[in-house]
């Protein structure tokens, strides 16, 4: 069910399993973003659609998640630049409709409010 934390003037949500990314994915399938931020879900969408099909357990899938974090907020990091040094950015989602249908929409939102979504993969690797 994930883990809501208070920090300060702000919370975070931190989920733990293949489950609890889906409550997240489900969320956002049925109230969608309307920014450009929604470019970046979808790419993400993306990426646990590839994992959940085992993609990323071949070398052309890993090659194609990374890609896909090119095209990503700030881009690769220093050591993926590294490790695929020929990758070109995916092609991001251009996102027309950005209406607000529904002034509702707005209710849960705060002056100087923000969203963000961090994803942390930590993986134990045991030595022979």
């Amino acid at each position: 069910m994930g883990k809501i934390t208070e920090l300060g003037d702000s919370v975070q949500y931190q989920i733990f399993t293949n489950k609890d990314l889906a409550v997240i994915i489900n969320h956002f399938d049925n109230f969608p973003l309307l920014t450009q931020k929604k470019a970046d879900y979808e790419l993400f969408k993306r990426v646990v659609d590839m994992m959940n099909r085992k993609e990323h357990l071949t070398l052309d899938g890993l090659k194609e998640i990374v890609m896909i974090r090119a095209s990503l907020n700030r881009g690769l990091t220093d050591v993926l630049k590294v490790a695929f040094p020929n990758i070109i950015p995916a092609v991001r989602p251009i996102i027309k409709d950005q209406e607000i249908y529904d002034p509702h929409l707005l209710a849960g939102f705060a002056p100087k409010a923000r969203g963000m979504f961090i994803l942390n993969f930590i993986k134990k690797i045991s030595r022979c």
